[in-house]
């Protein structure tokens, strides 16, 4: 097992990775302090594989666990859900001493810890994450929330988990598709501030791509290391901590205007990290060679769907709405060369049409 920590002062927790870390979860829980009365969020089909075994396995050690499932997918992630989870929560009478259990992926994490940070004003939660870009991204850092119709993850809070608990053999269930997007989050991990990082992947991304378990939990590892890196000298991303967000400019645009569907998170991000590596090129910032590199590394994980029904239009005014803007312009996050970052704003139009219409051509060729 490996441990990663997020140095935070009084909100410092650790994240653990390992293979089997589930059938342990009452040892864990135990080890770092988490009180017995637990309520478990998740959705029917993760329940299913592993939250009836981990109920079974806390119950048995004297652990009071109540179960919430709540619906499957990003449409779901709206403040409708964080109602019926309060008033599941009010109706069994948890209080400040309860911790939430987030199991599953990005969605039910972000829902979880959305909850926790406002229920009660605030209660203990803990990311037990199932997919490969909950793992490497969003059950790390405190990012909380959900979307709204005209956007995504408008209405949120900062805050941070207690523990967060990775067992990669969970990702051995995953679906190609999912595991396959969870590997574009891990790509821009390299392609942002780790060099060495991305080279290594560009190596061994075929036995990446086949699950090989202890390249995996390095990988793993490595990006949960950037992460807590970032997050430990920008927890509410003032400056650095922004660098994260490359390519979900673009991405969540595409996300708001397909209205959540038809797309994970992962492929609407890689689309993003496309149109953001030729906007780069654009403004002068790549070099032909270090564009077609970056691209190729891409597109190599895996084939994304079509979005030619998608109109332009619509991702550009999705961006409008972006809640990262400042004032009334988008701050994109661009890349100098592999591995280094610029901000860029006061883009035209015309700009970002261009460079989304030429990534989009990108996954053809």
């Amino acid at each position: 097992m490996k441990t990663v920590r997020v140095n935070l002062g009084k909100r410092s927790y650790n994240i653990l990775i390992g293979a089997g870390l589930l059938d342990q979860s009452h040892e864990i829980f135990g080890s770092y302090g988490i009180h017995k009365r637990l309520f478990l969020i998740s959705n029917a089909r993760v329940f299913e594989l592993f939250g009836q075994s981990l109920l079974q396995k806390l119950s048995e050690n004297d652990y009071q666990v109540t179960e919430i499932l709540i619906p499957e997918g990003e449409k779901h992630k709206n403040l409708q859900t964080v109602e019926n989870i309060y008033t599941y929560l009010i109706s069994e009478r948890a209080d400040r001493s309860s911790t939430l259990a987030a199991l599953g992926g990005g969605v039910t994490g972000d829902i979880a810890g959305f909850v926790a940070a406002t229920f009660l004003r605030g209660i203990p939660y803990i990311q037990i994450p199932t997919t490969l870009v909950s793992q490497v991204d969003s059950s790390v850092g405190g990012k909380t929330g959900v979307n709204h119709h005209l956007g995504k993850n408008m209405i949120g809070a900062f805050c941070q988990p207690r523990l967060v608990s990775i067992d990669t053999n969970t990702l051995s269930t995953l679906p190609q598709r999912e595991f396959q997007s969870g590997l574009y989050e891990v790509v821009k991990y390299g392609l942002i501030c780790d060099l060495e990082f991305f080279e290594y992947l560009e190596t061994h991304l075929e036995s990446i791509k086949k699950g090989t378990s202890g390249i995996l939990e390095d990988v793993i590892s490595r990006c949960c290391e950037l992460k807590a890196e970032i997050i430990s000298h920008d927890e509410t991303e003032q400056n650095l901590r922004r660098i994260l967000n490359f390519g979900h400019t673009f991405g969540h645009a595409l996300e708001a205007a397909t209205e959540f569907q038809g797309l994970t998170h992962g492929e609407a991000v890689a689309y993003g990290m496309l149109a953001a590596t030729r906007l780069s090129f654009m403004k002068g910032y790549l070099d032909s060679s270090t564009r077609e590199r970056i691209i190729r590394c891409i597109c190599r994980v895996g084939d994304l769907p079509s979005i030619d029904y998608v109109p332009t239009e619509g991702i550009l005014e999705a961006m409008k709405r972006d809640k990262k803007r400042q004032g009334h312009q988008v701050v994109f996050v661009l890349l100098k060369g592999i591995g280094k970052t610029i901000f860029a704003g006061e883009i035209e139009e015309r700009a970002l049409a261009q460079a989304w219409e030429e990534a989009k051509l990108e996954v053809r060729s």
